[in-house]
């Protein structure tokens, strides 16, 4: 069975053209507490490298990443 994740913030960057989805992300993430959940959702197609490759560079986990759509959740 699949575990439900609950995001404390939402990021909604649809429509926005990369870098920003990152650039936002990173600057995003710098504010969250230990335990919190940053949720993304994009429709830039670079994101699926750059979010999840930054996330780990700056010590932080990807939970997940759902690209089923026409969005990319993480």
């Amino acid at each position: 069975m699949k575990e439900t994740i609950i995001p404390t913030y939402r990021l909604d960057m649809q429509g926005e053209p990369c870098p920003y989805p990152a650039v936002k992300t990173l600057e995003a993430m710098e504010n969250l507490k230990e335990g919190e959940i940053l949720e993304i959702i994009s429709d830039c197609p670079q994101s699926i490298n750059n979010i999840p490759q930054d996330a780990k560079n700056h010590g932080y986990k990807v939970l997940s990443i759902d690209s089923s759509g026409p969005t990319i959740q993480y």
